[in-house]
């Protein structure tokens, strides 16, 4: 029975992907390099991600989404570049004031530089572009930004 459930699943992920393929069609042709980027940052593979995104951005300048993912990538290497990860969302948000995950991404990259108040800033502007304090992005920034304020030392 274990082997027939599994064999489903495999059967039905192939289908998924088949289906998927239909992104990838000659009117879509940017879409293949964000998606294996995307790929790359959910194996943490932060160098392969960083290339794919950095190849990203000098064919597609205005696209704010890789440079969203690519700041991110940069946060989360083993040794965070933040002054490159900073570059990157603030092109992002150039690109794309309103972008939520560029918001949230800078955000948590202040906390990393011990910077709350710049934290606290785009706080204000997730909750502005949400209409609510009810967006994924808004909760994840308002909770590391807590768990900040939780560990900080007393004055």
């Amino acid at each position: 029975m274990k082997k027939s459930v599994l064999a489903a699943l495999i059967f039905a992920a192939f289908n998924v992907f088949a289906a998927d393929t239909i992104v990838f069609e000659p009117a879509r042709p940017a879409a293949y390099p964000l998606v294996a980027a995307r790929a790359a940052v959910d194996a943490k593979d932060w160098t392969k991600a960083i290339g794919l995104l950095n190849q990203m951005v000098r064919d597609e300048p205005r696209n704010a989404d890789a440079y969203n993912l690519l700041g991110y990538s940069y946060r989360k290497q083993a040794q965070p570049n933040l002054p490159k990860a900073f570059e990157s969302y603030q092109m992002a948000l150039k690109l794309n004031p309103n972008h939520k995950g560029a918001h949230e991404y800078i955000g948590e990259a202040y906390l990393m530089d011990n910077q709350p108040d710049e934290a606290q800033k785009h706080l204000v502007q997730l909750e502005k572009i949400c209409g609510s304090k009810s967006c994924e992005e808004y909760e994840d920034l308002a909770k590391a930004l807590a768990n900040f304020r939780l560990q900080a030392p007393r004055k």
